[in-house]
């Protein structure tokens, strides 16, 4: 009886049909992970918003005065961009009672992006612990400037957090109508109209087209940035 088998030509058919498919199918599975990332980097934003309360709660309502941490920690303003350092790391140590795993410090879409490597990006919360990054910027703690900035809220209630943002009147920050209205925490992004950013990361965010944000009143939203790709 004659064996049957695969042909040459029915064998580089199936394997061109498999490539069509997997071109096909490679970047939807692209995509989904990334929306995955996405979603587990809000859910990390919202815990550590939750954290935030607590403490709140826990201090007069007052949000803590760690400047001496910032500091410690190696406070560096860049000349680039950020123009100052809103790097996180403080938070962790602050808030380490009441988000105690370190991976809620770190986006998960961090560890395969560009930006990993970008000085300006994370933060070790214990230094020389690696497994200590913070990967968020938290802007209104961003300086150690004494006395205490109008757009910084280093040991201020969230009434005066708004209050002051509403009086710095900076063209920078959109005029907030309460907490709702103020970002707190975000993931790191590059905008692409800073020049003096290195090409490799220009226009870059951890997040395709933009980035999460955490507000004061603990909610955490999904920001379309056109600066960014």
């Amino acid at each position: 009886m004659r064996k049957l088998a695969f042909t040459l030509v029915e064998l580089l058919v199936s394997i061109a049909v498999i490539a069509i498919l997997a071109a096909l199918l490679l970047p939807a599975f692209g995509r989904a992970k990334a929306k995955s990332h996405q979603a587990v980097c809000l859910v990390h934003l919202r815990q550590i918003g939750i954290g935030f309360d607590v403490l709140l709660s826990e201090n007069e309502d007052r949000f803590p005065d760690r400047r001496d941490l910032k500091d410690t920690l190696g406070y560096q303003p860049w000349s680039t961009w950020p123009p100052s350092d809103p790097r996180g790391g403080w938070a962790a140590v602050v808030l380490a009672s009441h988000v105690p795993s370190d991976r809620v410090w770190y986006c998960p879409a961090m560890k395969k992006s560009v930006l990993r490597d970008a000085p300006q990006s994370s933060q070790e919360a214990r230094l020389g612990d690696l497994d200590s990054q913070v990967s968020y910027w938290l802007w209104r703690f961003d300086r150690t400037n004494n006395p205490v900035p109008l757009d910084n809220f280093w040991g201020k209630t969230i009434d005066q957090c708004v209050y002051d943002l509403q009086a710095a009147a900076s063209p920078t920050i959109t005029y907030p109508s309460g907490p709702t209205d103020v970002e707190m925490a975000v993931d790191p992004y590059y905008p692409n109209t800073i020049a003096a950013l290195p090409p490799d990361i220009r226009g870059r965010a951890v997040h395709l087209r933009g980035r999460n944000r955490l507000f004061l009143d603990t909610h955490a939203e999904f920001f379309r940035d056109p600066r960014t790709f």
